[in-house]
């Protein structure tokens, strides 16, 4: 029997994507969040990008990782590792195989939106590593964060450079609520993506192919699918921007005709103007000094700073002051 610990059902992700939708499509500029592209075929599609040739900072982390998972044991000699936002765990296998062999690992707690993907990601991860302890929280990482297990010399990883579609007083809120979570000493490894030339950071937002165009447009699917809209998901344009004064890349979605929707189950009508665009997502970029006065201010010690070769990504180990 699969062990998930649930603070998420159904019921709840129907009520957020309500107020979400609500307020994010009658709000100026329009907008909604990124975690409403993740149904199936958005995570489907997530996983098509990722191996994109384009698409560098899953490759890239998992390169770092690759070659720093023994010494992240070593130094933090971790009994239990936790993962933020999941998904599929194959890059966490790194750490797991890293952590066991060094000795110290008992537990594994993978934490996620979506109760089927953390499931399935449960039992392979139990059939795959016997004596461990594994057990998924599905939860929502911005409120659920007290529900990670108590334990002794926990790790947490976050990694894909997620945190980067906070911005920056959501993430702020975000390390504050983690730090509240653990005892002085313990641990965070996060992965972050790095300020680079835009010629390099916005074909992975807007690749030869389409795949992402596809991804993004997705959001307007899972609203047809779950609150009765009707969108015509296909007179949306996938825009791309790197915002220079900002540090990010924004996704958007811009109608290409004029055009009234009706969102059935809200009672709600929304009205877009030709070229009116819709933001979707923001992707920051940090920089090494930024993150560490971010981390400070949250009582977080970055100890450990790893980037590839060619200074595209960034793994972090950072202790709890």
């Amino acid at each position: 029997m699969t062990a998930l610990e649930i603070h998420l059902d159904d019921q709840d992700l129907a009520r957020s994507l309500r107020t979400d939708v609500v307020t994010g499509l009658t709000a100026t500029p329009k907008w909604l969040p990124p975690k409403w592209f993740y149904d199936a075929r958005g995570s489907d599609l997530f996983e098509d990008i990722t191996r994109l040739p384009e698409y560098y900072p899953t490759r890239t982390e998992r390169a770092i990782l690759t070659e720093r998972a023994a010494e992240i044991a070593r130094v933090t000699d971790a009994k239990a590792l936790v993962e933020l936002g999941s998904g599929s765990s194959e890059k966490t296998c790194l750490l797991l195989d890293a952590l066991l062999a060094h000795g110290t690992l008992g537990a594994f707690t993978p934490l996620d939106v979506s109760s089927a993907a953390l499931g399935e990601a449960v039992d392979r991860l139990t059939e795959r590593y016997p004596g461990l302890a594994v057990r998924g929280v599905v939860g929502d990482l911005t409120r659920h964060l007290a529900h990670i297990p108590d334990g002794d010399n926990r790790m947490v990883a976050f990694l894909g450079g997620t945190i980067g579609n906070l911005v920056p007083d959501e993430r702020a809120e975000f390390l504050s609520n983690l730090r509240a979570a653990l005892r002085p000493g313990e641990w965070l490894l996060l992965g972050t993506d790095l300020v680079k030339d835009p010629a390099i950071v916005v074909p992975a937002y807007d690749d030869a192919a389409g795949v992402t165009a596809d991804f993004n447009r997705n959001v307007l699917r899972v609203v047809n699918h779950r609150l009765g809209a009707d969108f015509d998901v296909d007179a949306f344009a996938h825009v791309a921007l790197w915002d220079a004064e900002n540090e990010w890349i924004e996704m958007r979605l811009r109608a290409t005709t004029a055009q009234r929707v009706h969102i059935r189950d809200l009672d709600l009508t929304v009205d877009f103007a030709a070229g009116e665009e819709l933001r979707t997502e923001i992707s920051a970029k940090f920089r090494r000094e930024g993150l560490e006065a971010e981390l400070g201010a949250a009582r977080f010690a970055l100890r450990h700073f790893w980037t590839d070769p060619a200074g595209l990504f960034a793994v972090s180990l950072i202790q709890a002051d």
